[in-house]
């Protein structure tokens, strides 16, 4: 049964991976709220561009997962449009090129309203969007894919978000940004640890890999942990208010899916561990933007 082309868009988009470009743009404004008002349509334009810079790099690197040989029709996830729904590549190349023209130009919207500097960033981040999952040696066939897409998609973005918003950067900001990079970086581990016997065979080399599954299982729990004491440091040191809290409601999330990837058998089981990974950073964030909010309004 062929798919529709809204199916196709879906897994082309993967929408379960656009929690790691939605989490950093609210945890950026909610910390940049508790001193400046907020600028709508700033933040509208950020969550737009950051949506679709992660879309561009789904499809960027479902393009040469491809090339490379290493996507085919039995593999987990939404992802492999290309294999399983007969998309043509260049189809996958050319909509990527237009997703990251439209985010071009509402970053230039963005620099025009408030500093060019934005942009000295946006274009290391595209590059790093290349390197990724392109160029002769990509990022995500090594060990440091989650660090630095943890990085990026985590502090980079939080940054940017307070940023625009502020027209400064604070210590405070840097710290609370963190977690989110744990968690982002937790987004990728579960992705690769799903897919650990494809990536072998593909000749990837990811942490996963190298750490082995029950290492891996280890790192993320390990993550999981680190991000929400971490959390826990930042509101006792009055680095944020105490109302940030309310991201200990979403611990349950990840509480088991160590112990979910550890006794996965099939398919399914591993694509549910990786979906409470992804809920896990949306969860967090949503809930420390509405505690951030809270402690505006209870001034």
């Amino acid at each position: 049964m062929q798919s529709s082309p809204l199916s196709i868009a879906w897994k082309l988009l993967r929408p379960p991976t656009l929690t790691a470009s939605i989490a950093p743009v609210l945890i950026g404004t909610g910390l940049a709220l508790q001193g400046r008002p907020l600028r709508p349509l700033l933040f509208i334009a950020m969550l737009l561009a950051s949506m679709l810079i992660q879309s561009a790099a789904n499809m960027l690197n479902e393009y040469y997962d491809f090339k490379r040989g290493l996507d085919n029709a039995e593999m987990v996830g939404i992802a492999g449009a290309i294999v399983r729904d007969n998309v043509q590549p260049i189809t996958v190349l050319r909509i990527t090129q237009f997703t990251l023209l439209i985010a071009f130009l509402i970053g230039v919207y963005i620099c025009a309203v408030t500093s060019w500097w934005v942009a000295v960033v946006g274009v290391l981040s595209t590059l790093f969007l290349y390197l990724y999952s392109g160029g002769p040696r990509p990022i995500s066939y090594t060990p440091f894919g989650e660090v630095t897409a943890g990085l990026i998609m985590g502090p980079v973005i939080i940054l940017i978000s307070y940023f625009i918003q502020t027209e400064s950067v604070t210590w405070g900001a840097v710290l609370a940004s963190l977690p989110s990079a744990l968690l982002i970086g937790a987004i990728l581990m579960a992705n690769n640890i799903r897919d650990i016997e494809h990536d072998i065979a593909g000749g990837r080399r990811t942490l996963a890999i190298v750490a082995g599954r029950s290492g891996a299982i280890r790192i993320l729990a390990t993550a999981f942990i680190v991000a929400y004491l971490w959390t826990i440091a930042l509101v006792i040191t009055h680095v944020l208010p105490t109302w940030a809290l309310l991201v200990l409601l979403s611990s349950p999330l990840p509480f088991g899916v160590p112990r979910a990837f550890s006794k996965a058998k099939e398919a399914k089981d591993l694509q549910g561990a990786f979906k409470k990974t992804s809920a896990t950073l949306i969860a967090y964030a949503f809930l420390l933007f509405i505690g951030l909010l809270i402690q505006i309004a209870v001034r």
